[in-house]
């Protein structure tokens, strides 16, 4: 079912961020209408929803989030929304607006909200329990109390929306990790349960290790061995304490359309401020030296593996075997244009349609081609964690040296490094400080590019 394929609630939470600013907002001016309210209260008022939203996590609703805790968010919401209300109002001595209507503005507001939360959270759970939209299939790995209790949260809880398939006992003797790998590879498991206490350490380590290179979710039901020792997270189904090995920052909903956001902007003055009058230019070029099209397309690996084009300005003669061979320094395939605008960085600006259209981000760990991804996932550890985001135009490994050819495994090692570096510690600030890493290296140049 399609259902079962697409993740939609991840569209929900960033839907409801812009309905609660929208009813904030037009409530605040239909309300507040009799009065000569300043300009800067709409955007004050804004600025505070969106950081007391994330300061509180009030959009970061798990599918196994209780009722209680969803009042509790919301409590915490508004209480705070009421003091900084309260705040502006004294700060501006705004003392025409009588304490009966900012008390009405804010019981309109937080009914309507709370409204809101719960509806979307009852459909959400309806949808999963009924019409098994937005499942996670799951195995568990362990035979005890414990796991016995977790199984038990999956099926009388179907609205969490979690699809229990098998569970594996490590002290039968018929037991292998890699009977458990071949049932997760085939039936498309998409998140794997363990029990610490049942395992050893190298078990361990071999379960993380296939998770992290087949981009599988994995959590563990904790006991005291040194899994604790690592940055984990706990969270709650139910009463059974589970703990996450990995917080990927984009898996949450309003980083990722922050992150949505700044590509699409910033890809759109790009487009229109750059490409639009150089790709004329270029194009006039280009054909004068070989003839064959202007755009160069090739398939690469995305987010969660999934293949597609990217594009970039032609710097190679035609038949040039570009699918099958990297790119070497002096490389005699590339044309007396092609080395300029690789040394610039100007091949690589047709991927902003990519980014426009969602298969690229701007900052991302750099695709490789089919070939080459085969080649090292087999040679680098933890490999696949690239594929968790979306590829970038450019990334923390390329602005640290990492760039061009790889003549050796230490090289892509390094890269692989930075990028999963990257994939666990993305924030905003990081992007930006990429980015303009990025465009002084493109102008200055680059004695790695090629």
């Amino acid at each position: 079912m399609i259902f079962k394929q697409n993740r939609y609630s991840n569209l929900i939470n960033p839907i409801l961020y812009i309905l609660d600013l929208a009813i904030v907002n037009i409530i605040g001016l239909l309300l507040f209408s009799d009065y000569q309210l300043p300009k800067i209260f709409f955007l004050y008022i804004s600025l505070v929803w969106i950081i007391i939203s994330i300061k509180n996590e009030f959009y970061t609703v798990y599918r196994f989030t209780k009722v209680t805790s969803v009042l509790n968010l919301l409590i915490r919401q508004f209480a705070f929304f009421f003091l900084f209300l309260y705040t502006f109002i004294g700060v501006y001595k705004l003392y025409s607006i009588g304490n009966d209507i900012i008390i009405k503005y804010f019981i309109v507001i937080s009914t309507i909200v709370f409204c809101l939360k719960f509806i979307v959270y009852g459909l959400l759970m309806t949808f999963r329990k009924f019409l098994k939209g937005s499942s996670r299939s799951v195995v568990v790995i362990g035979k005890n109390k414990k796991t016995d209790q977790l199984i038990s949260v999956f099926s009388d809880f179907p609205e969490y929306g979690y699809h229990f398939t098998k569970q594996y006992n490590p002290k039968e003797k018929n037991f292998t990790l890699s009977e458990v790998f071949k049932f997760i590879q085939t039936n498309n498991i998409n998140e794997i349960y363990c029990s610490v206490s049942e395992l050893k350490n190298s078990e361990l380590n071999e379960i993380i290790s296939f998770a992290d290179n087949n981009i599988k979710i994995l959590k563990f039901i904790p006991d005291n061995k040194n899994i604790f020792s690592k940055k984990l997270k706990f969270e709650y189904y139910d009463y059974i304490p589970v703990l996450s090995l990995r917080d990927i920052p984009l898996h949450n909903p309003l980083n990722a359309i922050l992150k949505r956001t700044f590509d699409i902007v910033f890809s759109i003055i790009v487009i229109l401020g750059v490409l639009s009058w150089l790709t004329p230019i270029l194009a006039l070029i280009i054909r004068l030296e070989s003839k064959g099209p202007i755009f160069f397309r090739q398939l690469r690996n995305g987010i969660d593996n999934r293949e597609f084009y990217c594009y970039k300005f032609r710097s190679m003669g035609l038949d040039n075997g570009g699918d099958k061979f990297q790119t070497v320094k002096n490389d005699m395939r590339v044309t007396r244009v092609g080395k300029f605008i690789r040394r610039t960085s100007i091949d690589e600006l047709p991927q902003f349609y990519n980014v426009f259209f969602g298969t690229m981000s701007v900052v991302g760990p750099r695709p490789h081609m089919l070939k080459l991804s085969l080649e090292y996932e087999a040679i680098v550890d933890k490999y696949m964690l690239r594929q968790f985001v979306k590829p970038g135009i450019t990334g923390l490994a390329q602005v640290r040296g990492y760039r061009g050819e790889i003549e050796e495994d230490s090289d892509i090692i390094n890269r692989v490094k930075f990028d999963i570096f990257y994939v666990e510690n993305w924030s905003l600030i990081l992007d930006l400080k990429i980015t303009v890493q990025t465009v002084i290296k493109a102008i200055v140049g680059d004695e790695k590019a090629i």
